[in-house]
């Protein structure tokens, strides 16, 4: 692996109705963000924002616990540590009014990597009516 990591994830519940409390005993971590709308936040610098959220947004990413150049060990440790395949999580976004995805950063300034991301994952994430998200990087 090069010195930055070409490759993370993160798995976001955004919406409205983010209550980030809930999101955080729902998967049982602590959040890297986490944003309730009209709310002040801790920014990832770790200061108190100076406007109130515009969005709900709680977050939880590999990039501390991954050492992988590809998305994919990302993507499953996410899978793994949130339990993403848990047979109630649709019907909770679903009730809770809120929208999932994974954020993907993918550093490609050669221009010669492609992400790719296992169909099973991508099953996954539409069960749970989910979406993947790659900023690339060039």
């Amino acid at each position: 692996m090069s010195e930055q990591q070409l490759a993370y994830a993160t798995f976001h519940v955004m919406g409205d109705s983010v209550v980030p409390a809930f999101w955080t005993r729902y998967f049982d971590v602590t959040p890297d963000i986490a944003i309730a709308k009209g709310q002040p936040f801790t920014t990832p610098s770790g200061r108190v924002s100076r406007t109130p959220g515009r969005v709900g947004l709680w977050g939880f990413g590999s990039k501390e616990f991954v050492a992988s150049d590809a998305l994919e060990p990302h993507l499953r440790f996410l899978i793994g540590r949130l339990d993403l395949t848990r047979a109630d999580l649709r019907e909770t976004l679903t009730r809770e009014r809120v929208k999932a995805r994974f954020w993907c950063y993918w550093d490609n300034e050669a221009g010669n990597r492609v992400p790719d991301i296992p169909h099973d994952i991508r099953a996954m994430m539409e069960a749970i009516g989910g979406t993947i998200d790659i900023d690339e990087y060039r």
